[in-house]
């Protein structure tokens, strides 16, 4: 007889506000596996002191309005539940809430930058909780930046709540200083025709665990989910990708990139898809690549697509990893290029699509100087 493959969709089955629904991770399931526990400083098992500082501050557009509440204002929670442990103790354990709102038919006139900042210089000073509410309503049209610096360690909760025929854009730029931990989940909840770009950044840390995740209320949204790290020597970089594909003629489209360099340097990307009954005419497709620079990095690389209706548009994965073409290098040496530059442009070549959807410029500059940097070590 043979195995029963276990449906993507188990993976996350669970949903709570209270931590004390998820078991405590032991390394050994399917979402934790990859993730080195020890290094999490309490934040997957409660013993997380809440003594940490992490600030945030939003300079926000004219015709954007930002709010600080409490736990008990009743639009937080309402687009996304938690779906594991640390995610749960994070919403069980923040005291402030930040909520963004894009008026109706608006259509923002500059991106809104929320900075969040911590103010640890390593990881030994507790841990931060925060929440932050993205809600655009409908027929309206706006950027956000979201940019991670200093040290902490620190759990959040993501939402945006995209209304009908909506536009949210979003930068995610994890700048944070070494010895960070960061643990986030970002959810995005789209409506009637809705349109949603995600870019990712990740390049700072000791550890930081990604997961992005899409769900669609009703039919035409349409999510783009783009993604570039670099990791090095001992860094522990995770994105996992979650899109539920509930109801018909819905579009997904998912591109990480990473490269690695550095003994111990791990990336893990895990893409998980599912394509339910009901959803006919999804179109869909989710693209995982992996640059390894040096001996010694580590690249796990999980698309995962299960498929519940025959009706679909398209649907779709890749994923590789590997090392640099020597014959690329050499086509450039023999050119008179250096090796160093020779291996810059490659990596920039690499990279070069991704970097051109980012619309922000001082955030697709701050990253190119980064990349550089990186190389330059």
């Amino acid at each position: 007889m043979g195995l029963e493959t276990m449906p993507v969709s188990k993976l996350h089955a669970e949903s709570s506000y209270d931590p004390a629904d998820f078991p405590v991770p032991t390394g050994r399931e399917e979402e934790w596996r990859f993730t080195p526990l020890s290094r999490l400083k309490g934040l997957h098992d409660g013993t997380a002191a809440p003594t940490g500082n992490v600030v945030i501050d939003v300079d926000a557009a004219p015709e954007v309005t930002v709010e600080t509440v409490g736990r008990d204002d009743a639009r937080i929670g309402q687009a996304y539940v938690p779906a594991d442990r640390v995610s749960a103790q994070a919403y069980a354990s923040f005291e402030k809430a930040t909520i963004i709102t894009v008026p109706r038919e608006t259509v923002a006139s500059r991106p809104t930058v929320v900075n969040v900042r911590g103010l640890a210089e390593g990881a030994g000073h507790g841990a931060a909780f925060g929440h932050i509410l993205v809600k655009v309503e409908p027929m309206a049209q706006a950027v956000l930046v979201l940019d991670h610096t200093g040290g902490a360690v620190y759990a959040d909760n993501v939402e945006f709540a995209i209304g009908e025929g909506a536009t949210l854009k979003v930068v995610s730029l994890q700048d944070w200083a070494d010895g960070a931990v960061h643990v986030s989940h970002h959810h995005a909840q789209l409506g009637k025709d809705a349109t949603f770009r995600s870019f990712v950044v990740t390049l700072g840390g000791d550890l930081v665990r990604l997961s992005p995740s899409v769900s669609y209320s009703a039919p035409g949204g349409d999510a783009d989910l783009t993604g570039l790290y670099f990791v090095d020597a001992g860094q522990h970089l995770e994105h996992r990708l979650w899109v539920d594909h509930a109801v018909p003629n819905c579009r997904s489209n998912v591109t990480y990139k990473g490269a690695l360099q550095g003994e111990g340097a791990h990336a893990v990307w895990i893409g998980d898809v599912i394509i339910r009954a009901e959803a006919e005419g999804t179109d869909t497709y989710e693209l995982n690549r992996n640059l390894l620079l040096t001996d010694g990095a580590r690249a796990d690389s999980v698309p995962n697509l299960e498929i519940l209706t025959g009706e679909v548009a398209g649907a779709g994965h890749a994923s590789a990893s590997g090392r640099l073409d020597d014959e690329h290098i050499f086509y450039l040496q023999a050119r008179g290029i250096p090796y160093d530059e020779a291996r810059r442009l490659v990596v920039h070549g690499f990279f070069a699509q991704l970097l051109e959807k980012i619309e922000v410029e001082e955030i697709r500059e701050r990253v190119l100087s980064a990349v550089e940097a990186e190389l330059a070590r």
